[in-house]
């Protein structure tokens, strides 16, 4: 995202939110700008609160549990009420963690256990941090090939919900995953790989949290690489065409559409031996701020809002940056929001991108986040949204305090329409009869994963929603 700061100088320009300023038009924006009714700190029975980092998903957990030891997270599977959910940093949308039984921590188990200098991997506890991780293998000469656009999570939820990055023959995060250890329901622990427990490895490397507890994963890297890193305005129409190009000429390469202004910011990363040049404080957020109001002057004109934006940033010079990867690949983003996001086979990205834009800015005049588009290699695990398949993604944001169901009405027809396949940990409503016409795979991982759990003890009621029967009542 553009770091230019003269947006509401723009607006000031034309003398028009002086006009549009007066008391009504204030007490509108402070009304839309109230803060989302929180549930209550504790339920009935004075169990605490658990609630996700957007603020739409909530929970009081009868239990909760933060296990130091692989021992002490068998007794915890094997006696613990259910479901038992296993949880990170609460990043994900979808009402993966909520349960009345038991929330699950893995922030005791550990960090970076050992490393290969020769093959280059890392076994790390499941628990750890991408923020963390990073530093950590910088320190042994190691970097993640790939890094999210957010690195809060924790490696077990980015495994589980298909976490990924962009660039170049690049596969999202479990596609590195060299192996892992499951903790079963039934507290047994087992050390998965292509050669060990195959059809686990394959059916659980993207799990949801709901074949077992993954403890320890092995991950294959790459050596420490300085990037430099760039982000360039250009107009939208001009970023679309150009995309193969970009795809093809960038190790890592992403793009921001921008509703309402006809322009994008597009980001590229190369490995470089220049000097460093550090990123600097963050800016992203004051620009997304003002991008919020101009949608609160000037939403009710698409045509001035749009010509206030581009008077505003159309002389906004590249901006450069070079460091370590880890340092660069992932963003601070404090700003918070709910999203939807959906991976396309890749002929079809910019034509579904321009289908939502064109929808959002038709219908939504509310909408100001920009659109992430982002490429991914294809990979073999059986739930990945991947799977056999070079991907294209495209996420819609909204804005926390801003109503997010028209997602659901708006513009998941259009991802649905072109043969996308959502992100596990981001918004959709999809049941298990419509992941199964997605996914070849689809029946032999159910049945690894009864085999596994077959009480169903970690299946909350969404996952049994999802996972077994679309229209059973739960």
């Amino acid at each position: 995202m553009t770091t230019r700061r003269n947006l509401m100088t723009g607006a000031a320009a034309v003398g028009g939110a002086a006009a549009i300023g007066g008391t009504g038009a204030v007490g509108y924006r402070a009304w839309r700008d109230r803060e989302p009714a929180s549930p209550p700190a504790t339920d009935s029975g004075g169990r605490l609160l658990w609630r996700n980092w957007s603020g739409i998903q909530s929970a009081y957990p009868r239990d909760r549990a933060a296990p130091s030891t692989e021992d002490e997270l068998a007794t915890v599977l094997k006696t613990a009420p259910g479901p038992i959910r296993p949880v990170g940093a609460g990043h994900s949308f979808m009402p993966l963690v909520p349960t009345a039984g038991t929330l699950l921590t893995l922030d005791r188990m550990g960090g970076l256990f050992d490393h290969d200098p020769v093959a280059l991997t890392a076994r790390v506890s499941a628990g750890m941090r991408l923020g963390d991780l990073g530093p950590a293998l910088a320190a042994i000469g190691q970097e993640m090939p790939n890094l999210p656009d957010i690195n809060k999570q924790s490696i077990g939820g980015a495994l589980g919900t298909a976490t990924h990055g962009t660039g170049k023959g690049l596969k999202a995060i479990h596609g590195e995953v060299q192996s892992f250890r499951l903790a079963t329901a039934r507290g047994e622990i087992l050390d998965c790989d292509a050669d060990h427990h195959p059809e686990i490895f394959n059916a659980a490397r993207v799990n949801l949290g709901a074949f077992g507890v993954v403890t320890q994963v092995v991950l294959k890297n790459r050596p420490l690489t300085r990037v430099h890193k760039r982000v360039v305005l250009r107009d939208l129409n001009d970023a679309c065409d150009d995309w193969e190009h970009l795809k093809a000429t960038n190790r890592n390469v992403e793009f921001y559409a921008i509703p309402f202004t006809g322009k994008a910011a597009v980001i590229t990363a190369n490995v470089t031996n220049a000097a460093v040049k550090p990123r600097g404080a963050d800016t992203d957020s004051a620009v997304l701020m003002d991008l919020k109001r101009l949608r609160d002057l000037f939403g009710w004109s698409p045509h001035l809002r749009r010509w206030i934006a581009v008077q505003a940033l159309g002389s906004t010079p590249p901006e450069d940056m070079v460091d370590e990867g880890w340092k660069l690949l992932s963003n601070e983003r404090p700003v918070r929001f709910n999203e939807m996001e959906f991976h396309l086979p890749q002929e079809a990205q910019i034509p579904v991108l321009k289908e939502v834009v064109a929808a959002i800015e038709a219908h939504r005049n509310d909408v100001f986040f920009p659109i992430e588009v982002r490429t991914i290699e294809a990979d073999d695990a059986w739930l990945s949204p991947f799977y056999q398949r070079p991907s294209g993604s495209v996420a819609v944001h909204a804005y926390y305090k801003d109503d997010y169901k028209f997602l659901f009405k708006l513009i998941e027809p259009i991802f649905r329409r072109h043969g996308g396949r959502p992100h596990w940990g981001k918004l959709n409503s999809l049941r298990a009869a419509d992941f199964k016409a997605l996914y070849p795979r689809w029946t032999d991982a159910m049945e690894v994963r009864a085999s596994l759990d077959p009480d169903g003890r970690f299946l909350n009621a969404y996952l049994k929603k999802a996972l077994i029967d679309a229209q059973q009542d739960v």
